[in-house]
C-alpha cells in the first residue's frame, strides 16, 4: 500500500479487514491532510464514502420492509407525496430501485458540488426535476443516484424521522459508530477529523463535496466504523435486522445477463474464485473506496482513499487489492476450463461483437447526449481475431485478452473477469462484464448517433469553419498586398463577410460548451441558457448565410473552386446543425 500510494500520487488511505465477527486488522496509510501532515487514523479519520453509503440507505429500507412499512413490490408512489410517472403503464417498485432496474436516465445536475449554496434538501432535490425513464422497469440495470435518493426519502416519510437522524438512531447508534455522519457539512464535533480530498497528492486540495442526493452519497465515516458495519452484515444483520431479512437482502439476485455478476438488494455481486462475494464501490470527485464481503468465509475487506491519483490510480488500486487479497487467501475452489469454443466459431462470435456501444447508465437530457457520444464504447478484434474492448484493460493499461469459454461467454485469459453477450435473431444486441453487469449493460448505438462517423464528420466540419474564419483576414491581407478589391457587391458581399464572422461565433459557442463542461460540478444555469440561446441564433444565421452563399456562387457563375467551397461550407454547417439539434446543444434546458 505505501508504494502504491506514492507511485499513484494518492495522499492517504485506510484498509480494514474483519473476520469471524472481529477486526483482523485496520490500518491507516499516508496522510489525511498534507498541509498539517496529519496521519490517517483508522479509528478516527473520516473519509467521504461516495456510493458505498448507499448500503446504509438500503439497510434502512430493509429495516422498514421488516417493520411492514415498505412493500418491495408495491408502486413507490404509495409512499411519496409527489408522483413518479408510469412508464408504458407500469410503476416503479422498491425492488427495482434497489436493483437499479427502475429505468431512469442518470441525473447529473447538483449530484455533487463544491458550492454549498447549491446544496438542497432531499425533498427539494427530488421534486425539482424527475429524470426521464428510458427503460421499462425491471428490464435493464441502469445505475441511478436519483432512485437511491428516492429510497432514502421514502424511509424518511414512512418512519417519520429525517433521513440523517434515522440512520444515526437505527444504524450508527446500535453499532456504536461514533465517527460517521450523513450530515453536510460534517458536524463540528467531527469536522477536525475529516480527511482532505485531493485530485492528486501533488496538487492543491479540493473543496468539501456536497451531495444533494444525500442518501446516494453524502456519508462520511472512519475505517473502524465501516468495520462495525461489515461485521453486522456478515453476522446476519445482527443489531440491524433479523437474519431472514438479511438473507433476503444478501441473496436475492436479479439476473439480466447469464454467468456474470448480478445485483442483490442494494449490494452487488463481486464473485471471484467460486466464492459468494457482495459489496459496493464508492466515488466522489476526490474520494474513492470499495467494500467486499466474503459471505461464506465471514470476511470483509474495505478500502478508502482521499485522492483520485495519477491517471486515476485509485481505481486499479482498489481493484488490485481486492483481487490479490482474494487470490491469496481464497483461491479458486475448482479449476476452470478456459477453452470451450473452437477457433473458427470464436473468431466469428468476436466479429459479431464489433461496433459502437453505449452504456445503459446515461443521461439523455440536454448536452449529456453529446457527452454520451464522446463516451461510446468501441469493440473490435485484433490481428488474431480476438475480442478487444477499449474500456476493459488491465491495471497496467494493456487490453485484456479474452477467451470464449462457452457460446457468447468470454473469460479474461489471465484474470477473473467474465463477459456475457445477449443474442437476438442471430445478432448480439447487449453485453456486459463482471465489473459493470450488476448496474449497467451496453447496447448497440443507433447508426445516426455512432461516434464512428459523427465525431470525424463533426471535427471535419469544425475545421472547415475554422478555415473559413482564417481565410477572411488572410484574403484581406493578400488583397491589400496586391492592391486588389473584393470582387463582390451588395448582398453577395454582405454574405461573404457575414458567413465568416458567424463561423467565428459558432466556433466560440463550441469553445463555450467546452469551458462549461470543464467544471461539471458547478455548471451555472445562466451560462447554460446563454450558450443555448446564442448557439441557436448563431447556428440558424450561419445556416441561412451558407445557403445564400451557395446560391450566389452558382447564380453569379463563379469559378468551380468557389462553387466547391460553397458546397463544402453548406455541408459543414449542416453537420454542425445536426450535432447541435441531435445531441442537445440547443435543447433549451438546464437539466442534465
Amino acid at each position: 500500500m505505501p508504494y502504491a500510494l506514492r507511485t499513484g500520487d494518492i495522499a492517504g488511505a485506510v484498509v480494514v479487514i474483519v473476520k469471524d465477527g472481529a477486526v483482523l486488522t485496520q490500518r491507516g496509510f499516508g496522510l489525511a491532510d498534507l498541509k498539517s501532515r496529519t496521519l490517517v487514523d483508522p479509528d478516527r479519520t473520516l473519509f467521504r464514502s461516495g456510493s458505498v453509503g448507499k448500503l446504509f440507505t438500503w439497510t434502512a429500507v430493509m429495516q422498514q420492509v421488516e417493520a411492514g412499512r415498505i412493500d418491495l413490490d408495491a408502486d413507490i408512489n404509495t409512499y411519496l407525496d409527489f408522483k413518479i410517472p408510469l412508464f408504458e403503464g407500469r410503476p416503479i417498485t422498491m425492488r427495482q430501485i434497489m436493483t437499479h432496474t427502475a429505468g431512469f436516465e442518470e441525473r447529473n445536475k447538483d449530484l455533487i458540488t463544491s458550492d454549498k449554496s447549491r446544496l438542497t434538501s432531499i425533498e427539494r432535490y427530488l421534486k425539482s426535476w424527475t429524470p426521464r425513464r428510458i427503460y421499462a422497469p425491471g428490464t435493464t440495470p441502469a445505475y441511478s443516484n436519483y432512485a437511491a435518493a428516492l429510497a432514502g426519502y421514502i424511509v424518511q416519510r414512512v418512519s417519520g424521522v429525517p433521513f440523517d437522524r434515522y440512520v444515526e438512531q437505527r444504524i450508527f447508534q446500535p453499532l456504536d459508530m461514533r465517527h460517521s455522519t450523513f450530515r453536510q457539512p460534517v458536524p463540528a464535533s467531527l469536522n477536525a477529523l475529516m480527511a482532505t480530498g485531493y485530485p492528486r497528492a501533488s496538487e492543491e486540495p479540493g473543496k468539501f463535496e456536497y451531495a444533494s442526493a444525500a442518501p446516494a452519497g453524502s456519508l462520511s465515516l472512519s475505517g473502524a466504523d465501516m468495520g462495525r458495519f461489515m461485521i453486522a452484515h456478515l453476522n446476519g444483520g445482527a443489531g440491524l435486522m433479523r437474519a431472514d431479512t438479511a438473507r433476503t437482502m444478501h441473496d436475492t439476485p436479479t439476473t439480466i445477463l447469464p454467468h456474470v455478476n448480478r445485483m442483490e438488494l442494494g449490494f452487488f455481486e463481486t464473485n471471484m474464485n467460486g466464492r459468494q462475494i457482495i459489496g459496493h464501490l464508492g466515488d466522489t470527485a476526490l474520494f474513492h473506496g470499495a467494500v467486499h464481503l466474503f459471505m461464506n468465509e465471514g470476511v470483509g475487506l474495505y478500502i478508502a482513499m482521499n485522492s483520485t491519483g495519477r491517471n486515476g490510480a485509485s481505481t486499479p488500486l482498489r481493484l488490485g487489492l481486492f483481487e490479490d487479497f482474494a487470490n491469496r487467501y481464497f483461491p479458486s475452489l475448482r479449476p476452470e476450463e478456459l477453452q470451450g469454443v473452437d477457433a473458427k466459431t470464436a473468431a466469428e462470435h468476436a466479429r459479431m461483437m464489433v461496433g459502437q456501444w453505449r452504456s445503459s447508465r446515461r443521461s439523455e437530457a440536454g448536452v449529456m447526449r453529446m457527452v454520451g457520444v464522446l463516451g461510446q464504447i468501441t469493440v473490435s478484434t485484433n490481428a488474431r481475431g480476438e475480442l478487444v474492448v477499449n474500456v476493459l484493460r488491465t491495471p497496467g493499461g494493456a487490453p485484456r485478452t479474452w477467451v470464449e469459454v462457452s457460446p457468447f461467454l468470454w473469460r479474461e485469459k489471465y484474470g477473473h473477469e467474465r463477459l456475457s453477450a445477449k443474442v437476438e435473431n442471430g445478432r448480439i444486441v447487449r453485453w456486459s462484464s463482471d465489473f459493470f453487469s450488476p448496474f449497467m449493460v451496453f447496447d448497440r448505438v443507433p447508426a445516426k448517433a455512432s461516434a464512428t462517423w459523427v465525431l470525424p464528420a463533426f471535427y471535419a466540419a469544425l475545421s472547415v469553419l475554422l478555415l473559413t474564419l482564417l481565410q477572411w483576414p488572410a484574403a484581406a491581407l493578400v488583397r491589400r498586398r496586391y492592391k486588389a478589391s473584393l470582387p463582390l457587391t451588395g448582398r453577395a458581399r454582405a454574405t461573404y463577410h457575414g458567413i465568416r464572422a458567424t463561423a467565428g461565433l459558432a466556433l466560440g459557442v463550441m469553445v463555450s460548451w467546452m469551458l462549461i463542461l470543464s467544471d461539471p460540478m458547478n455548471i451555472s444555469d445562466t451560462a447554460l441558457w446563454l450558450v443555448q440561446v446564442v448557439g441557436a441564433i448563431v447556428f440558424a444565421v450561419l445556416a441561412a448565410l451558407a445557403v445564400s452563399n451557395l446560391l450566389f456562387a452558382f447564380r453569379q457563375r463563379r469559378s468551380w473552386p468557389d462553387k466547391a467551397a460553397a458546397v463544402v461550407i453548406v455541408l459543414a454547417v449542416g453537420m454542425v446543425a445536426y450535432v447541435a439539434t441531435t445531441f442537445g446543444l440547443v435543447d433549451m434546458t438546464v437539466h442534465y
